[in-house]
């Protein structure tokens, strides 16, 4: 078996909202699972010293207008959530403990998350919007909001988190396949290629 894209994103990032929408699909025509891996940008931030794009001056005019428009080439809706940027640890959480139970449904909570936040705009950034969220997805509430103060889950996001710095993980969304490294939306293109060519 082909080692798996590994997908790192950071639930408050918009453009890792519009890779997930295509991820999978680009690894099912590559005959490659998709391994999603959240991870938290804030504690990358503190390692590299960045800031959310859309607070940069200049830049972040720019990636407004160019979210919506890749949004639009895609075909998703897109909009920014007023808790933009948010914390997106609980989201995290809940994507890790439901993946300890079955891979299929954390991939498909993780899609109805990203979809709330940016393709409809409403607050995923506290336990119970999160936990909320999952339970209109059919998960357990009671279940989840107790799991999402476990100090082993809290533990097992912070092992995922160091585990991407690591790695070298610095941005979301960022696609490492076969040892490479791909970083941002408008790279899939070139992951695809990378795929289909076995590298160049």
């Amino acid at each position: 078996m082909p080692e798996p894209i590994e997908f790192y994103f950071d639930f408050s990032s918009p453009y890792g909202y519009l890779a997930a929408e295509t991820i999978d699909s680009l690894g099912e025509r590559a005959g490659r699972r998709v391994a999603w891996r959240p991870f938290l940008l804030g504690a990358v931030f503190q390692e590299t010293r960045g800031e959310p794009l859309l607070n940069i001056p200049m830049k972040g005019d720019y990636a407004r207008h160019d979210l919506e428009r890749s949004a639009r080439l895609i075909g998703v809706p897109f909009v920014i959530p007023d808790s933009f940027p948010f914390l997106s640890i609980a989201a995290a959480r809940a994507y890790y403990w439901m993946l300890d139970r079955d891979r299929a449904k954390a991939v498909d909570l993780a899609k109805t998350l990203f979809r709330e936040a940016f393709g409809q705009g409403r607050d995923i950034n506290s336990a119970a919007k999160v936990t909320a969220v999952c339970a209109r997805a059919g998960v357990d509430a009671e279940e989840l909001a107790a799991a999402l103060t476990d100090p082993a889950l809290k533990q097992r996001v912070r092992e995922e988190v160091d585990g991407a710095i690591a790695k070298g993980v610095f941005g979301s969304p960022l696609i490492i396949v076969d040892g490479e490294t791909f970083w941002g939306h408008d790279r899939l293109d070139q992951v695809a290629l990378w795929l289909e060519r076995g590298g160049w």
